[in-house]
């Protein structure tokens, strides 16, 4: 087959520079040779230095501009995003503190406030109840649930890169609080992707597994009078406790305290009546306290009335650790003169969901009882028995 034409103009354009001009052929030739070199060093140099800069992966800033008014001024210019917050803030007076205080806010977004909401008002329904809003829920519970996310000082992130993270208090209760700043996820590699913060409730508690926690989905956006810290949109507003805290109805009266009496018990703590965990710590009135001591078949709590009076509910609250101290099984009795006894109440295969968590139990006694005891007969598992509170409640 015959070369082209353009094949044959390219051969004869070649062989003439070379007879022309040799030198400049061959110039020519280690030119390109070398320009291709250098384009590939080069490439291979950025690819480098990308991979050494980001360690393999984009870690996207999480320093935005500062923002030029304060925190409530910075909510309010995000219609869409904040409504919520902005209402529940507004509702508890707490717009100042937002205003001209020097604090940090783990500003919760409508999504988190919606799914609380929803949660609740399913519940209800359930009851043939009205559906409640933040405008008419219970005022207490709200403001104790927005403080948590109100923190007394500025915390960037950088405050809270500690091995342990930071221990901080809410402005309006000191309520306890924890954040730490630690690095996400990406790729299935863990630590490789972008800054966030863990923001826990601690329950008043010192283990970790007892906290409720939640992450950042934006950091550090800056204000005139402190810092916001965004929650991701999937977290639920009051963290674990909304739902109950809107739900709870709480005990009548305390006999023990109202009517006062002799409190006793069949077993003791090891350490003694005066050790830091006694049988009387489980009537003292605080949830951080509790009593401890070995079950060795069964344990009887027992509180004499200065007067007879008639008890159909009674509560007992979790201590604040080792869920298989738990009592699991036991009755609930009254008598007259301490020796016969009436069972007014029995339950079996009980379990408390959390720490610190207070149970309201209710029967249908109509009699006033001088004394009341409790038969503790079974644990979650194992022999030794804790409990933060009992107390004895008049009737309604």
């Amino acid at each position: 087959m015959k070369p082209s034409s353009a094949s044959k103009s390219r051969g004869e354009m070649i062989k003439l520079m070379m007879a022309s001009s040799p030198l400049k052929y061959n110039q020519m030739k280690k030119f390109v040779k070398y320009a291709g070199a250098l384009t590939m060093l080069l490439l291979l140099t950025l690819v480098y230095s990308a991979c050494k800069k980001n360690g393999g992966y984009y870690d996207a800033a999480d320093e935005t501009a500062p923002f030029s008014g304060n925190i409530y001024e910075y909510l309010k210019s995000k219609p869409g995003v904040y409504d919520s917050l902005i209402v529940a803030v507004d509702r508890m007076g707490l717009k100042k503190t937002l205003t001209d205080s020097n604090v940090t806010l783990f500003a919760v977004t409508n999504p988190s406030f919606q799914l609380a909401l929803r949660n609740l008002n399913t519940l209800r329904k359930q009851s043939d109840k009205d559906p409640l809003f933040l405008s008419n829920i219970d005022g207490v519970q709200l403001d104790t649930m927005i403080s948590y996310y109100i923190i007394r000082g500025v915390k960037p992130t950088d405050s809270l890169k500690l091995q342990d993270g930071l221990n901080l208090t809410s402005v309006k209760v000191a309520y306890p609080m924890h954040a730490k700043s630690v690095k996400g996820s990406a790729s299935g590699q863990v630590g490789a992707g972008p800054e966030v913060i863990e923001f826990s409730n601690t329950k008043k508690s010192k283990f970790i597994r007892n906290w409720s926690t939640s992450t950042t989905a934006s950091n550090n956006i800056r204000t005139k009078n402190g810092i916001v810290h965004v929650i991701s949109p999937d977290h639920l507003f009051g963290f674990d406790g909304f739902v109950t805290r809107l739900t709870f109805v709480p005990p009548p009266p305390n006999l023990m305290v109202t009517v006062g009496g002799t409190f006793s018990t069949n077993r003791e703590n090891g350490g003694g009546p005066t050790s830091g965990e006694n049988s009387k710590k489980v009537i003292d009135g605080d949830d951080h306290t509790k009593f401890l001591c070995d079950l060795n078949g069964f344990l009887t709590m027992q509180f004499k009335l200065k007067t007879p009076e008639v008890s159909s509910v009674y509560t007992l609250t979790s201590a604040n650790d080792a869920v298989e101290r738990d009592p699991k099984a036991w009755t609930y009795e009254g008598s007259q003169d301490g020796v016969n006894w009436t069972e007014l109440h029995r339950v079996s295969n009980f379990f408390f969901e959390e720490r610190y968590q207070q149970k309201v139990f209710r029967c249908t006694n109509t009699v006033a009882y001088q004394y009341y005891r409790i038969n503790i007969t079974e644990l979650r598992s194992g022999g030794v028995f804790q409990l933060a509170e009992w107390t004895i409640n008049k009737t309604k």
